[in-house]
């Protein structure tokens, strides 16, 4: 593919200030539209070496309000991280809602020099394209522009843009070994080039390969690029009807169907005090040393916490961590959102709380709002919460992927008996302050968020992310076998 494209097209001086000023006028005009209607705009830098992307990141900023940009340099991973899934960085980078964000170099890294220098193998480099199609099309679903851009110039003015640069002294330092090591595997990187722009390049995130050898004709490219993209976007905001990516499934799980996975959980199951206190004390042994095996083989965990109100998660998430050591595991505590994590796509504020390779994270709650009381409370359209099971789907692949040992517990009680812990939560002066007014109208719609809870279940229990569906009337009984199952679940990834 790169061999078909014309590197000598050029541009002259007269025509480019013919057009440049009026482009560079648009351009500011689309930054402000792109803030009134809270787009975030996220555009990749790729290329060779000696291409010019840091003069192209220029030319493209100089137009534009700095104060609603900013400029990433991707480099390799440090420390902190690469103890961090792959595309944890990038996510925890994503702009706000009206702002933009230009990475010079980006997630692509991944499957160009971590690929050819061969610190990944053909499982990973597989794996790697699927969690970058799915990390773009989750972005660009929520509202955001994507323009990827990769620079391209000949092995030999490659060559001369090194040789000219090192006899410069002010530019001799840019020029490094592995600047030429480049040109010399120049072959191997255009193949990495080529599969990287077929299996990426999507109707979502297309990819604009820029000839980059006159200055003028890549300036003029780059930005007429970006005008048509934010035009697009911005045109299809006034078509509220049409989306970015493909439309999720209409039909509802359940829907005109008898069954329920909730109404087969046997609520019967019962644990006694005098059991309860010998096997909670085995266990919470044993998930100590666990946590530090966690630690030594720097496997990280994450346990999500789901239930009904006053279904037991903060005592069940008390029992388990009662003898962790606090500085291997962090409770996340998971309410509405505020404006700055509005601002994000809905996973951006989970992706910043995911824990280090060797520690825990545990939430109080999850990302599982989207698909449950959002959408019975209608805080997002029924097309988002419909997307959201894709999405969950693919964010808990990657992390598992990664190597995260994932377990998700949904603490089941019936009706009656979340009365009795609401009543005696009033009646309990230490206790009232758990009972609010928004826990009476969630039970008022009891069988929506059943409903819901169902499809949830059924959509995103996945071999990788299973849910355990735990017993909770007898909060003796569901604090074991939360316990129980966390130790299994470790054991079972240490023993592989």
């Amino acid at each position: 593919m790169l061999d078909k494209i014309d590197l000598k097209k050029k541009v002259s001086k007269e025509d480019a200030k013919r057009v440049i000023p009026e482009m560079e006028i648009r351009l500011s005009q689309l930054q402000r539209k792109a803030k009134e209607q809270g787009i975030p705009v996220m555009i990749i830098f790729e290329g060779w070496e000696a291409a010019g992307k840091g003069t192209m990141i220029n030319k493209l900023m100089l137009p534009l309000d700095p104060r609603g940009i900013k400029v990433h340099l991707t480099a390799d991973p440090n420390e902190e991280q690469a103890l961090r899934p792959f595309l944890w960085r990038f996510w925890v980078n994503t702009p706000a809602k009206g702002r933009m964000a230009i990475l010079d170099r980006s997630w692509y890294r991944r499957v160009l020099q971590d690929r050819v220098e061969g610190r990944i193998d053909d499982a990973t480099r597989n794996l790697s394209y699927d969690e970058i199609r799915f990390f773009e099309r989750q972005l660009v679903a929520d509202g955001a522009v994507i323009i990827k851009f990769f620079l391209h110039i000949s092995k030999e003015e490659q060559k001369k843009r090194f040789q000219g640069m090192e006899k410069n002294p002010s530019l001799a330092w840019r020029v490094t070994k592995a600047d030429w090591a480049q040109n010399k595997k120049y072959k191997k990187y255009a193949l990495a080039v080529e599969e990287m722009v077929e299996r990426t390049d999507t109707v979502f995130a297309p990819w604009t390969v820029v000839e980059a050898s006159d200055e003028r004709f890549a300036t003029i490219k780059i930005f007429q690029t970006f005008i048509h993209a934010m035009e697009d976007r911005l045109a299809s905001m006034e078509r509220p009807n049409l989306e970015p990516v493909e439309h999720e499934r209409s039909d509802s799980y359940l829907d005109g169907l008898n069954a329920s996975v909730l109404d087969r959980v046997d609520l019967s199951l019962h644990l006694s005090k005098p059991k309860y206190k010998a096997q909670k004390k085995k266990h919470q042994k044993r998930i100590w040393e666990l946590e530090h095996e966690l630690y030594r083989r720097r496997i990280p965990l994450v346990i999500v916490y789901e239930g009904w109100d006053a279904g037991g998660k903060g005592g069940n998430i008390r029992r388990v961590v009662q003898n962790m050591d606090p500085r291997g595991y962090e409770v996340v505590p998971v309410a509405a959102p505020n404006d700055v994590e509005k601002a994000h796509h809905y996973l951006w504020r989970f992706w910043r709380a995911m824990p280090k390779s060797g520690h825990v994270t545990i939430f109080d709650r999850s990302w599982y709002g989207r698909v449950m009381v959002e959408r019975v409370e209608g805080f997002c359209k029924e097309l988002e919460w419909r997307r959201a099971y894709r999405e969950i789907n693919e964010m808990e692949e990657h992390l598992t992927n990664f190597g995260i040992i994932l377990i998700k517990f949904w603490m089941q009680i019936d009706q009656d008996e979340q009365l009795r812990r609401f009543q005696e939560r009033e009646k309990t002066p230490h206790k009232s302050w758990k009972i609010t007014e928004e826990d009476w109208r969630n039970r008022e719609k009891w069988p929506d968020h059943k409903k819901a809870v169902d499809e949830m279940l059924y959509r995103t229990s996945t071999t990788y992310a299973p849910w355990t569906v735990v017993e909770s009337n007898c909060k003796y009984y569901a604090r074991v076998k939360a316990m129980r199952t966390v130790i299994d679940r470790i054991e079972e990834r240490i023993a592989d």
